[in-house]
Protein backbone atom coordinates (compact mmCIF):
# COMPACT_ATOMS: atom_id res chain seq x y z
CA UNK A 1 0.00 0.00 0.00
CA UNK A 2 3.07 2.74 0.79
CA UNK A 3 4.51 1.73 -2.29
CA UNK A 4 1.14 2.07 -4.21
CA UNK A 5 0.93 5.42 -2.60
CA UNK A 6 4.63 6.59 -2.98
CA UNK A 7 4.30 5.69 -6.99
CA UNK A 8 1.35 7.76 -7.55
CA UNK A 9 2.99 10.87 -5.98
CA UNK A 10 6.17 9.72 -7.77
CA UNK A 11 8.41 12.06 -8.90
CA UNK A 12 6.04 15.29 -8.13
CA UNK A 13 7.10 14.02 -4.19
CA UNK A 14 10.67 16.32 -4.39
CA UNK A 15 8.11 19.43 -5.03
CA UNK A 16 6.29 19.19 -2.03
CA UNK A 17 7.45 20.28 1.53
CA UNK A 18 8.33 18.11 4.22
CA UNK A 19 4.73 19.01 5.76
CA UNK A 20 2.75 16.86 3.52
CA UNK A 21 4.92 14.26 3.06
CA UNK A 22 4.79 14.03 7.02
CA UNK A 23 0.74 14.15 6.56
CA UNK A 24 0.84 11.42 3.71
CA UNK A 25 2.90 9.27 5.89
CA UNK A 26 0.41 9.95 8.64
CA UNK A 27 -2.74 8.67 6.87
CA UNK A 28 -0.56 5.95 5.73
CA UNK A 29 -0.02 4.47 8.44
CA UNK A 30 -3.13 5.08 10.39
CA UNK A 31 -5.37 3.70 7.61
CA UNK A 32 -7.48 0.83 8.43
CA UNK A 33 -5.23 -2.47 7.63
CA UNK A 34 -7.06 -4.50 10.62
CA UNK A 35 -6.67 -8.08 9.99
CA UNK A 36 -9.99 -10.37 10.77
CA UNK A 37 -10.46 -11.30 14.37
CA UNK A 38 -9.13 -14.18 15.64
CA UNK A 39 -11.55 -16.84 17.00
CA UNK A 40 -10.52 -20.35 18.98
CA UNK A 41 -12.98 -23.10 18.40
CA UNK A 42 -11.69 -25.90 21.59
CA UNK A 43 -13.26 -29.51 21.68
CA UNK A 44 -12.90 -31.23 24.37
CA UNK A 45 -13.59 -35.22 24.43
CA UNK A 46 -13.50 -35.97 28.03
CA UNK A 47 -11.94 -39.39 28.40
CA UNK A 48 -11.22 -39.21 24.29
CA UNK A 49 -7.62 -41.32 24.22
CA UNK A 50 -6.68 -43.11 21.02
CA UNK A 51 -8.21 -46.30 22.10
CA UNK A 52 -11.92 -44.18 22.34
CA UNK A 53 -11.00 -42.80 18.72
CA UNK A 54 -10.35 -46.32 17.45
CA UNK A 55 -13.31 -47.74 18.66
CA UNK A 56 -15.69 -44.78 17.25
CA UNK A 57 -13.83 -45.26 13.87
CA UNK A 58 -14.48 -49.27 14.02
CA UNK A 59 -17.91 -48.90 14.98
CA UNK A 60 -18.50 -45.69 12.25
CA UNK A 61 -16.41 -45.85 9.43
CA UNK A 62 -15.08 -49.64 9.68
CA UNK A 63 -11.38 -49.75 10.49
CA UNK A 64 -10.14 -48.44 6.94
CA UNK A 65 -12.84 -45.71 6.97
CA UNK A 66 -11.73 -42.27 8.72
CA UNK A 67 -13.64 -39.95 10.81
CA UNK A 68 -13.41 -35.97 10.60
CA UNK A 69 -10.29 -36.23 13.45
CA UNK A 70 -9.17 -38.21 11.17
CA UNK A 71 -8.45 -35.84 8.57
CA UNK A 72 -7.34 -32.91 10.84
CA UNK A 73 -4.12 -31.68 8.95
CA UNK A 74 -1.79 -31.22 12.54
CA UNK A 75 -1.58 -33.93 14.72
CA UNK A 76 0.24 -33.98 18.30
CA UNK A 77 0.50 -35.98 21.44
CA UNK A 78 -0.08 -34.84 24.76
CA UNK A 79 1.61 -35.53 28.37
CA UNK A 80 -1.28 -35.04 30.92
CA UNK A 81 0.33 -33.84 34.11
CA UNK A 82 -1.26 -34.24 37.86
CA UNK A 83 0.71 -33.31 41.38
CA UNK A 84 -0.14 -34.47 44.43
CA UNK A 85 -2.41 -32.24 46.58
CA UNK A 86 0.05 -32.19 49.95
CA UNK A 87 2.92 -32.40 47.59
CA UNK A 88 2.72 -30.25 44.81
CA UNK A 89 6.62 -31.57 44.16
CA UNK A 90 5.37 -35.06 43.48
CA UNK A 91 3.81 -36.42 40.49
CA UNK A 92 0.57 -38.41 40.37
CA UNK A 93 0.36 -40.68 36.88
CA UNK A 94 -3.72 -40.69 36.55
CA UNK A 95 -5.76 -37.64 36.16
CA UNK A 96 -8.86 -36.41 36.68
CA UNK A 97 -11.08 -33.91 34.05
CA UNK A 98 -11.04 -31.10 36.56
CA UNK A 99 -7.27 -30.70 37.27
CA UNK A 100 -7.02 -31.62 33.53
CA UNK A 101 -9.09 -29.11 32.34
CA UNK A 102 -8.06 -26.48 34.87
CA UNK A 103 -4.29 -27.38 33.11
CA UNK A 104 -5.72 -26.64 29.45
CA UNK A 105 -7.23 -22.99 30.57
CA UNK A 106 -4.88 -21.73 32.64
CA UNK A 107 -1.43 -23.50 32.40
CA UNK A 108 -0.32 -24.18 35.87
CA UNK A 109 -0.01 -28.17 36.62
CA UNK A 110 -2.59 -28.26 39.91
CA UNK A 111 -3.91 -31.65 41.78
CA UNK A 112 -7.01 -33.71 41.11
CA UNK A 113 -10.44 -32.12 41.79
CA UNK A 114 -9.11 -28.24 41.72
CA UNK A 115 -11.23 -25.61 39.29
CA UNK A 116 -8.55 -23.03 38.33
CA UNK A 117 -7.03 -23.25 41.29
CA UNK A 118 -3.75 -24.45 42.87
CA UNK A 119 -2.76 -27.14 44.78
CA UNK A 120 -2.29 -27.09 48.00
CA UNK A 121 -2.34 -23.21 48.71
CA UNK A 122 -5.17 -22.76 46.98
CA UNK A 123 -5.13 -19.50 44.82
CA UNK A 124 -7.01 -18.73 42.10
CA UNK A 125 -5.64 -19.17 38.42
CA UNK A 126 -6.74 -16.66 35.97
CA UNK A 127 -7.89 -18.62 32.59
CA UNK A 128 -7.69 -18.41 29.30
CA UNK A 129 -11.19 -16.94 28.92
CA UNK A 130 -10.73 -14.65 31.80
CA UNK A 131 -7.79 -13.20 30.11
CA UNK A 132 -9.55 -12.80 26.84
CA UNK A 133 -12.99 -11.50 28.20
CA UNK A 134 -10.63 -8.75 30.10
CA UNK A 135 -9.39 -8.07 26.18
CA UNK A 136 -12.89 -7.46 24.94
CA UNK A 137 -12.86 -11.22 23.33
CA UNK A 138 -16.34 -12.96 23.43
CA UNK A 139 -16.11 -16.61 25.04
CA UNK A 140 -18.23 -19.46 25.91
CA UNK A 141 -18.68 -22.87 26.86
CA UNK A 142 -21.22 -25.75 25.70
CA UNK A 143 -21.22 -29.26 27.37
CA UNK A 144 -22.85 -32.13 27.04
CA UNK A 145 -22.50 -32.59 31.37
CA UNK A 146 -23.54 -30.22 33.60
CA UNK A 147 -22.32 -26.66 32.71
CA UNK A 148 -20.79 -26.81 36.41
CA UNK A 149 -18.92 -30.28 36.30
CA UNK A 150 -15.29 -30.05 35.83
CA UNK A 151 -13.94 -29.26 32.47
CA UNK A 152 -16.82 -26.23 31.36
CA UNK A 153 -16.06 -25.20 34.74
CA UNK A 154 -12.71 -24.91 34.69
CA UNK A 155 -12.65 -22.20 32.04
CA UNK A 156 -14.86 -20.02 34.28
CA UNK A 157 -15.03 -20.28 37.42
CA UNK A 158 -12.10 -21.27 40.80
CA UNK A 159 -12.76 -23.88 43.40
CA UNK A 160 -10.97 -25.78 45.89
CA UNK A 161 -13.13 -28.83 44.52
CA UNK A 162 -14.83 -29.81 42.08
CA UNK A 163 -18.28 -30.96 43.72
CA UNK A 164 -18.81 -27.29 44.74
CA UNK A 165 -21.61 -27.28 42.23
CA UNK A 166 -24.82 -25.17 43.63
CA UNK A 167 -25.23 -22.94 46.48
CA UNK A 168 -26.73 -26.41 48.29
CA UNK A 169 -23.27 -28.04 47.97
CA UNK A 170 -21.19 -24.96 50.01
CA UNK A 171 -22.19 -26.47 53.59
CA UNK A 172 -19.90 -28.34 55.50
CA UNK A 173 -22.04 -31.36 55.84
CA UNK A 174 -22.92 -31.76 52.13
CA UNK A 175 -21.38 -34.84 50.28
CA UNK A 176 -20.56 -35.29 46.49
CA UNK A 177 -21.43 -39.07 45.28
CA UNK A 178 -21.68 -39.89 48.64
CA UNK A 179 -17.83 -39.25 49.21
CA UNK A 180 -16.20 -37.72 51.33
CA UNK A 181 -15.30 -34.56 49.96
CA UNK A 182 -13.27 -31.35 50.71
CA UNK A 183 -15.29 -28.72 52.62
CA UNK A 184 -16.79 -25.89 50.13
CA UNK A 185 -17.69 -23.71 52.71
CA UNK A 186 -14.59 -22.33 53.41
CA UNK A 187 -15.05 -21.05 49.62
CA UNK A 188 -18.31 -20.01 50.24
CA UNK A 189 -19.72 -16.33 49.49
CA UNK A 190 -20.32 -16.17 53.10
CA UNK A 191 -16.89 -16.82 54.20
CA UNK A 192 -15.42 -14.46 51.55
CA UNK A 193 -14.85 -17.07 49.13
CA UNK A 194 -15.51 -17.54 45.17
CA UNK A 195 -18.86 -18.82 45.88
CA UNK A 196 -20.37 -21.67 44.37
CA UNK A 197 -19.33 -22.80 40.83
CA UNK A 198 -23.03 -22.10 39.36
CA UNK A 199 -22.99 -18.40 40.88
CA UNK A 200 -19.51 -18.03 39.55
CA UNK A 201 -20.89 -18.88 36.36
CA UNK A 202 -23.79 -16.46 36.46
CA UNK A 203 -21.51 -13.76 37.56
CA UNK A 204 -18.77 -14.53 34.69
CA UNK A 205 -17.81 -12.71 31.63
CA UNK A 206 -19.04 -15.40 29.33
CA UNK A 207 -21.51 -14.62 26.63
CA UNK A 208 -22.96 -17.86 25.91
CA UNK A 209 -23.10 -21.11 28.66
CA UNK A 210 -24.70 -24.27 27.08
CA UNK A 211 -25.20 -27.82 28.49
CA UNK A 212 -27.05 -29.88 31.23
CA UNK A 213 -27.15 -28.72 35.47
CA UNK A 214 -30.17 -26.31 35.66
CA UNK A 215 -30.65 -28.25 39.33
CA UNK A 216 -27.30 -26.58 40.33
CA UNK A 217 -28.83 -22.96 39.13
CA UNK A 218 -32.70 -23.55 40.42
CA UNK A 219 -31.55 -22.77 43.82
CA UNK A 220 -31.09 -19.98 46.27
CA UNK A 221 -27.72 -18.26 46.57
CA UNK A 222 -25.33 -18.39 49.25
CA UNK A 223 -24.50 -14.92 49.34
CA UNK A 224 -27.72 -13.37 49.70
CA UNK A 225 -30.63 -15.88 49.08
CA UNK A 226 -31.73 -14.74 45.68
CA UNK A 227 -32.50 -17.04 43.45
CA UNK A 228 -29.45 -17.90 40.81
CA UNK A 229 -31.80 -18.04 37.90
CA UNK A 230 -33.33 -14.67 39.04
CA UNK A 231 -29.06 -13.61 38.88
CA UNK A 232 -28.52 -15.02 35.83
CA UNK A 233 -31.71 -12.92 34.25
CA UNK A 234 -30.70 -10.11 35.82
CA UNK A 235 -27.08 -10.50 34.20
CA UNK A 236 -28.54 -10.20 30.78
CA UNK A 237 -28.61 -13.74 30.16
CA UNK A 238 -31.53 -15.31 28.55
CA UNK A 239 -32.48 -18.36 30.53
CA UNK A 240 -33.38 -21.41 28.03
CA UNK A 241 -34.34 -24.55 28.64
CA UNK A 242 -35.30 -27.03 25.83
CA UNK A 243 -34.37 -27.37 22.43
CA UNK A 244 -37.48 -24.72 20.71
CA UNK A 245 -36.16 -22.00 23.40
CA UNK A 246 -32.76 -22.83 22.22
CA UNK A 247 -33.96 -22.82 18.44
CA UNK A 248 -35.51 -19.48 18.67
CA UNK A 249 -33.12 -17.44 20.87
CA UNK A 250 -32.22 -13.99 20.14
CA UNK A 251 -30.31 -12.75 23.07
CA UNK A 252 -27.05 -12.31 22.93
CA UNK A 253 -25.93 -13.54 26.28
CA UNK A 254 -27.31 -17.11 26.93
CA UNK A 255 -27.20 -19.25 29.76
CA UNK A 256 -28.93 -23.00 28.08
CA UNK A 257 -29.84 -25.26 31.00
CA UNK A 258 -31.44 -28.60 28.94
CA UNK A 259 -30.74 -31.25 31.80
CA UNK A 260 -30.93 -31.65 36.16
CA UNK A 261 -27.55 -32.59 35.59
CA UNK A 262 -25.22 -34.73 32.62
CA UNK A 263 -27.25 -34.27 29.25
CA UNK A 264 -29.09 -38.11 28.42
CA UNK A 265 -26.45 -39.83 25.64
CA UNK A 266 -27.56 -40.22 22.15
CA UNK A 267 -27.19 -44.30 21.98
CA UNK A 268 -26.95 -46.96 23.93
CA UNK A 269 -26.48 -50.60 23.49
CA UNK A 270 -29.66 -52.95 22.63
CA UNK A 271 -32.37 -53.02 25.80
CA UNK A 272 -29.81 -51.23 27.91
CA UNK A 273 -26.74 -53.53 27.30
CA UNK A 274 -23.24 -52.97 28.44
CA UNK A 275 -20.57 -54.72 29.18
CA UNK A 276 -20.77 -57.76 31.52
CA UNK A 277 -18.36 -60.10 32.83
CA UNK A 278 -18.10 -63.04 30.39
CA UNK A 279 -19.53 -65.86 32.48
CA UNK A 280 -22.70 -63.61 32.97
CA UNK A 281 -22.97 -62.82 29.28
CA UNK A 282 -20.83 -62.89 25.97
CA UNK A 283 -23.52 -62.52 23.20
CA UNK A 284 -22.64 -59.54 21.14
CA UNK A 285 -25.29 -56.56 20.67
CA UNK A 286 -25.43 -53.33 19.09
CA UNK A 287 -26.66 -49.55 19.54
CA UNK A 288 -29.77 -48.38 19.43
CA UNK A 289 -31.29 -44.69 20.04
CA UNK A 290 -31.41 -44.03 23.77
CA UNK A 291 -35.49 -42.51 24.44
CA UNK A 292 -34.04 -40.23 27.03
CA UNK A 293 -32.17 -38.25 24.34
CA UNK A 294 -35.56 -37.61 22.29
CA UNK A 295 -35.87 -33.81 22.38
CA UNK A 296 -32.19 -33.16 24.03
CA UNK A 297 -30.68 -30.30 21.34
CA UNK A 298 -27.51 -32.16 19.98
CA UNK A 299 -24.47 -31.32 20.56
CA UNK A 300 -23.99 -29.50 17.02
CA UNK A 301 -26.98 -27.49 17.87
CA UNK A 302 -25.84 -26.04 20.77
CA UNK A 303 -22.09 -24.86 18.80
CA UNK A 304 -24.26 -24.02 15.96
CA UNK A 305 -26.09 -21.28 18.33
CA UNK A 306 -23.00 -20.42 20.68
CA UNK A 307 -21.15 -19.50 16.97
CA UNK A 308 -23.99 -17.42 16.05
CA UNK A 309 -23.81 -15.70 19.00
CA UNK A 310 -20.09 -15.69 19.93
CA UNK A 311 -18.95 -14.73 15.91
CA UNK A 312 -20.99 -10.91 16.29
CA UNK A 313 -18.42 -9.88 18.33
CA UNK A 314 -15.58 -8.24 16.13
CA UNK A 315 -12.58 -9.06 18.36
CA UNK A 316 -12.70 -12.37 18.18
CA UNK A 317 -14.14 -15.54 20.52
CA UNK A 318 -12.77 -18.04 22.33
CA UNK A 319 -15.13 -21.59 22.35
CA UNK A 320 -14.82 -24.66 24.70
CA UNK A 321 -17.09 -27.58 23.27
CA UNK A 322 -17.24 -30.27 25.64
CA UNK A 323 -18.23 -33.86 24.63
CA UNK A 324 -18.58 -34.77 28.27
CA UNK A 325 -19.79 -38.24 27.97
CA UNK A 326 -17.17 -40.43 26.51
CA UNK A 327 -16.31 -39.76 30.01
CA UNK A 328 -19.37 -40.83 31.74
CA UNK A 329 -20.52 -43.82 29.43
CA UNK A 330 -17.10 -45.54 30.04
CA UNK A 331 -17.04 -44.99 34.04
CA UNK A 332 -20.32 -46.92 33.93
CA UNK A 333 -18.68 -49.65 30.78
CA UNK A 334 -21.18 -48.44 27.94
CA UNK A 335 -19.43 -48.71 24.58
CA UNK A 336 -22.55 -47.54 22.70
CA UNK A 337 -22.89 -44.37 24.82
CA UNK A 338 -19.44 -43.66 24.59
CA UNK A 339 -19.35 -44.35 20.37
CA UNK A 340 -22.60 -42.08 20.40
CA UNK A 341 -20.66 -39.30 22.42
CA UNK A 342 -18.04 -39.82 19.83
CA UNK A 343 -20.05 -39.11 16.83
CA UNK A 344 -21.54 -36.22 18.17
CA UNK A 345 -17.91 -34.79 19.07
CA UNK A 346 -17.08 -35.85 15.30
CA UNK A 347 -20.13 -34.04 13.77
CA UNK A 348 -19.43 -30.50 15.54
CA UNK A 349 -16.29 -31.14 14.29
CA UNK A 350 -17.73 -30.78 11.05
CA UNK A 351 -19.78 -27.61 11.75
CA UNK A 352 -16.70 -25.94 13.60
CA UNK A 353 -14.08 -26.75 10.11
CA UNK A 354 -17.46 -24.99 7.78
CA UNK A 355 -17.38 -22.46 10.22
CA UNK A 356 -13.45 -22.31 9.99
CA UNK A 357 -13.35 -22.36 6.38
CA UNK A 358 -15.78 -19.36 6.08
CA UNK A 359 -13.60 -17.22 9.37
CA UNK A 360 -9.82 -18.04 7.99
CA UNK A 361 -8.94 -16.50 11.26
CA UNK A 362 -10.29 -19.74 13.11
CA UNK A 363 -8.04 -21.89 15.08
CA UNK A 364 -10.14 -25.43 15.57
CA UNK A 365 -8.31 -27.77 18.16
CA UNK A 366 -9.78 -31.14 19.66
CA UNK A 367 -8.01 -32.66 22.45
CA UNK A 368 -9.08 -34.81 25.66
CA UNK A 369 -8.31 -33.95 29.12
CA UNK A 370 -7.51 -37.99 30.05
CA UNK A 371 -7.43 -41.43 28.88
CA UNK A 372 -10.18 -44.06 30.03
CA UNK A 373 -10.72 -47.92 30.49
CA UNK A 374 -12.03 -48.87 27.14
CA UNK A 375 -9.82 -51.18 25.09
CA UNK A 376 -10.10 -53.04 22.18
CA UNK A 377 -9.38 -56.97 22.52
CA UNK A 378 -9.40 -60.22 20.51
CA UNK A 379 -13.11 -61.22 20.25
CA UNK A 380 -11.14 -64.46 20.74
CA UNK A 381 -8.63 -65.47 23.23
CA UNK A 382 -5.24 -65.81 21.38
CA UNK A 383 -4.56 -68.81 23.80
CA UNK A 384 -7.95 -70.57 23.02
CA UNK A 385 -6.12 -72.83 20.67
CA UNK A 386 -3.82 -73.82 23.22
CA UNK A 387 -7.16 -75.07 24.87
CA UNK A 388 -6.69 -72.80 27.31
CA UNK A 389 -9.48 -71.03 29.61
CA UNK A 390 -7.76 -67.85 29.81
CA UNK A 391 -10.00 -64.36 29.30
CA UNK A 392 -10.40 -60.95 30.60
CA UNK A 393 -10.53 -60.75 34.11
CA UNK A 394 -12.76 -57.54 33.70
CA UNK A 395 -16.15 -56.98 31.91
CA UNK A 396 -16.54 -56.97 28.29
CA UNK A 397 -18.73 -55.94 25.71
CA UNK A 398 -19.03 -57.67 22.10
CA UNK A 399 -20.42 -55.11 20.23
CA UNK A 400 -21.89 -55.88 16.54
CA UNK A 401 -21.08 -53.13 14.35
CA UNK A 402 -23.09 -52.10 11.92
CA UNK A 403 -21.20 -54.06 9.15
CA UNK A 404 -22.40 -57.52 11.25
CA UNK A 405 -18.43 -57.31 12.72
CA UNK A 406 -17.74 -58.41 15.96
CA UNK A 407 -15.77 -56.03 18.43
CA UNK A 408 -14.55 -56.97 21.98
CA UNK A 409 -14.24 -53.79 24.31
CA UNK A 410 -13.16 -54.37 27.71
CA UNK A 411 -13.06 -52.54 30.98
CA UNK A 412 -10.63 -53.80 33.55
CA UNK A 413 -9.75 -51.16 36.00
CA UNK A 414 -12.30 -51.99 38.48
CA UNK A 415 -13.66 -55.48 39.84
CA UNK A 416 -16.16 -54.23 41.66
CA UNK A 417 -19.62 -52.71 40.93
CA UNK A 418 -18.02 -49.59 41.33
CA UNK A 419 -17.10 -47.20 37.94
CA UNK A 420 -14.52 -47.67 35.59
CA UNK A 421 -11.46 -45.28 36.51
CA UNK A 422 -9.54 -43.06 34.33
CA UNK A 423 -6.17 -44.36 33.16
CA UNK A 424 -2.63 -42.35 32.74
CA UNK A 425 -2.42 -42.59 28.91
CA UNK A 426 -1.03 -39.40 26.56
CA UNK A 427 -4.05 -38.10 24.95
CA UNK A 428 -4.12 -36.57 20.89
CA UNK A 429 -4.38 -33.35 19.76
CA UNK A 430 -5.65 -32.24 16.35
CA UNK A 431 -5.62 -28.81 14.42
CA UNK A 432 -6.98 -27.31 11.34
CA UNK A 433 -4.22 -25.52 9.47
CA UNK A 434 -4.24 -22.68 11.00
CA UNK A 435 -2.71 -24.68 13.94
CA UNK A 436 0.47 -25.35 11.29
CA UNK A 437 3.35 -24.53 13.38
CA UNK A 438 2.04 -23.38 16.56
CA UNK A 439 2.89 -26.54 18.70
CA UNK A 440 5.20 -29.50 18.35
CA UNK A 441 4.67 -33.24 18.09
CA UNK A 442 4.47 -33.61 21.48
CA UNK A 443 3.42 -30.87 23.91
CA UNK A 444 2.59 -31.04 27.65
CA UNK A 445 -0.99 -30.12 28.53
CA UNK A 446 -0.49 -26.85 30.41
CA UNK A 447 1.26 -26.02 27.23
CA UNK A 448 -1.97 -25.68 25.33
CA UNK A 449 -2.43 -22.49 27.47
CA UNK A 450 0.63 -21.11 26.01
CA UNK A 451 -0.34 -21.92 22.77
CA UNK A 452 -3.97 -20.29 22.88
CA UNK A 453 -2.48 -17.17 24.83
CA UNK A 454 -0.19 -16.66 22.07
CA UNK A 455 -3.04 -17.03 19.05
CA UNK A 456 -4.84 -14.41 20.64
CA UNK A 457 -2.05 -12.25 20.84
CA UNK A 458 -3.01 -11.95 24.79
Amino acid sequence: MLTTILFIFGISMFRVNHTLIAMALSVISSASFATPAKNIILIIGDGMDDQQVTIARNYLEGPAGQLTLDKMPVRSSVAVLTVDEEDPSKPVFVADSANTASAIATGVVTSKGRISSTANTNKPLKTIMELAADAGIATGVVSTASVTDATPASFLSHSKYRGCEGPNMMSASASYYGIIKPRCDTDSKANGGPGSIAQQLVESQAQVILGGGVKHFDQASDSDGQHLLEKAQQAGFSVLQDSDELLNAKGTRLLGLFSPSTMPVMWRGNEGRKAEFLKDNDEPFGCENEPKFDGMPTLVEMTSKALDVLANNDKGFVLMVESASVDKQSHGRKPCGHIGEMKQLDDTLKLALAFADKHPETLVLVTADHGHAAQIIPAQSLFAALGSDNHSSGRVAFLKTPRGDVMAINYATNSGEGSEEHTGVQVPLYGNAVAEGLFPSHINQPDLFGVMKAYLEL
